[in-house]
């Protein structure tokens, strides 16, 4: 005989590999089926939102789900922004928690289904005779809709005998989303038509795009049209020919490869959600370009869209390459005619700004000569996401992740390194994070360097502030002094934890990730780059905030 927590563990493990988070006494006795009766891996979190980020960063790393546990009420609790985040961002997971007592609220215990929902998670409750099928369901939601889902095992039901364990069943999948109807039919006709028509042809992807295996069709459709590409800042990686991609779009984009997308006469965008940001405020299409839509939502995500197919971004493109075929559409040589590389390519900075400190731009470069290129980058959020994002290439979009971003969360990221470690386990993982998150979020540093170990790097833009605030409300005058953080060493807390720290004031101290990464990996320790920053460097896509903010 199994009891109710053995047949959750029993289900889940049947799908899920991973599971991050901390033991308490509501999930105790799911925590010791995973380890005694399961195959699943248990990583321990130093904090409860540390475990819902881990599993976050497991998904985006390998497309593969996985679980988070914390106990009931604080620690509960504990996990809601990075619940949030992962709603935000579409991102399937299960978070399996404990809960209150099928008897009654206790002293300590709060609605936790109402907490969930506030945040854009459905909350499934197990009992002693369905807790196997309802694991079940709650993988079905996650993955059928990219949400998140809590999966709450009741106090008093927790140990209680359920009968013997079964076999788990699959989750049942719907297929991917096929453009169907006459209108949808017609509407990818008029594409192919403008496509053809187009003298300067644009394609922009993301990561909608990545998760529907869109890459080779859309390599397709870009040479069948001569199109010039681009992707969001999760899609980079999307286009299989770099020969003619200007990297990321919008407020990460570099001036030249953004002002070239203004030339575009009919654009053409597939899994990409067309927020502000990707936007550029607006300004990234000209007035007079045609902008086409492809995406699994139920409408255009952006009034400068017109016109608009809801569909699975491999099935369209295949659709419209087919429409190309039949009107017998010739390319348009605009890609030809472009220098991708010299467009794409950003300022390189001073080595020290005006104040002394380094120039975050050229650090930001020298960092990406020297990262092995196997690397794996996740991104606290704050200001200093944009260096990343536009110095450091990565291979694909699963080699990129900005956990935080869509909640506009920060101290989400040394948690991070943890799933994408256990989700990528050859690779470097590469944190970026500034020291306002970094402080958020200092317990998991010891999670990162447990879990990494020797092919684990974090970089901390340590500018002594909360950068964004000082850029956005600082320079409007306000107090800045609740925008300031005492300068803190980094460095030497990473070396408390057993990594390696170093202090990084110029460029030259950078040699020393030059000798870590010609190190075998089982003969390093995780380093850790307390980057003493300017904060009067700002980021351009923190530029066109402020100048929006300044309307």
């Amino acid at each position: 005989m199994s009891s109710v927590s053995a047949h959750v563990a029993h289900a889940l493990s049947a799908h899920i590999d991973h599971v991050f988070g901390v033991m308490g006494n509501g999930n105790a006795y799911f925590l010791d089926a995973i380890e005694r009766a399961t195959d699943a891996s248990f990583t321990a979190v130093r904090h409860e939102a540390g475990g819902v980020v881990a599993a976050d960063a497991h998904y985006r790393a390998s497309n593969r789900i996985a679980a988070a546990t914390s106990t009931y009420g604080a620690g509960f609790t504990n996990t809601l922004t990075s619940l949030a985040e992962a709603a935000q961002a579409r991102v399937p997971l299960v978070l399996v928690v404990g809960d209150e007592p099928t008897s009654g609220r206790r002293p300590w215990d709060v609605d936790q289904i109402a907490l969930a929902s506030a945040v854009g998670a459905r909350t499934y409750t197990v009992g002693r005779t369905d807790a196997q099928a309802t694991t079940i369901i709650a993988i079905e939601h996650a993955l059928a809709y990219r949400m998140p889902v809590v999966l709450a095992i009741p106090y008093d039901v927790a140990a209680v005998e359920a009968g013997p364990l079964h076999e788990a069943t699959n989750p049942r999948l719907p297929a991917p989303f096929a453009p169907t109807g006459e209108f949808a039919h017609r509407q990818i006709t008029e594409i192919a038509r403008a496509l053809s028509g187009a003298s300067r042809p644009f394609l922009l992807a993301g990561r909608g795009a990545w998760l529907a295996g869109a890459g080779e069709v859309l390599g397709e459709l870009a040479a069948a049209t001569g199109a010039v590409t681009a992707s969001t800042a999760l899609g980079r990686g999307v286009f299989p020919d770099a020969r003619y991609d200007l990297g990321v779009s919008g407020g990460f984009g570099a001036d030249g490869a953004m002002e070239l997308v203004r030339e575009a006469d009919v654009a053409v965008v597939f899994g990409a959600s067309l927020n502000q940001f990707t936007m550029r405020f607006g300004e990234l299409f000209a007035p007079g370009t045609r902008v086409f839509q492809i995406d699994v939502a139920a409408s255009a995500t952006h009034p400068n869209v017109g016109g608009f197919v809801r569909g699975d971004a491999t099935l369209v493109a295949r659709a419209i390459v087919d429409e190309l075929e039949v009107i017998g559409a010739e390319s348009s040589g605009w890609r030809d005619s472009i220098d991708a590389p010299t467009l794409r390519a950003y300022v390189p900075g001073e080595e020290l700004a005006a104040d002394g400190r380094l120039d975050p731009r050229s650090t930001a470069r020298r960092i990406a000569e020297l990262l092995p290129e196997d690397r794996v980058v996740v991104s606290d959020g704050g200001h200093f996401i944009g260096w990343a994002n536009m110095y450091w290439p990565v291979a694909s979009p699963d080699r990129m992740m900005m956990v935080g971003t869509a909640f506009q969360s920060i101290g989400q990221g040394f948690p991070s390194v943890a799933g994408a470690a256990a989700a990528k386990p050859e690779a470097t993982v590469v944190l970026t994070t500034g020291d306002g998150g970094g402080l958020m979020a200092i317990a998991d540093l010891e999670t990162a360097v447990r879990t990494a170990g020797g092919r684990g790097i974090a970089v901390v833009w340590n500018d002594a502030a909360y950068g964004a605030e000082v850029n956005l409300y600082g320079l409007k005058g306000l107090a800045e002094a609740p925008m300031l953080i005492p300068e803190v060493d980094f460095a030497a807390a990473a070396a408390a934890f057993g990594a390696e720290g170093v202090v990084v004031r110029d460029l030259s101290d950078l040699d020393r990730l030059a000798e870590w990464t010609a190190t075998p990996t089982d003969e390093r320790r995780f380093l850790l780059l307390d980057c003493r920053i300017s904060g009067a460097v700002v980021a351009p896509y923190q530029e066109e905030i402020v100048r929006v903010n300044s309307r």
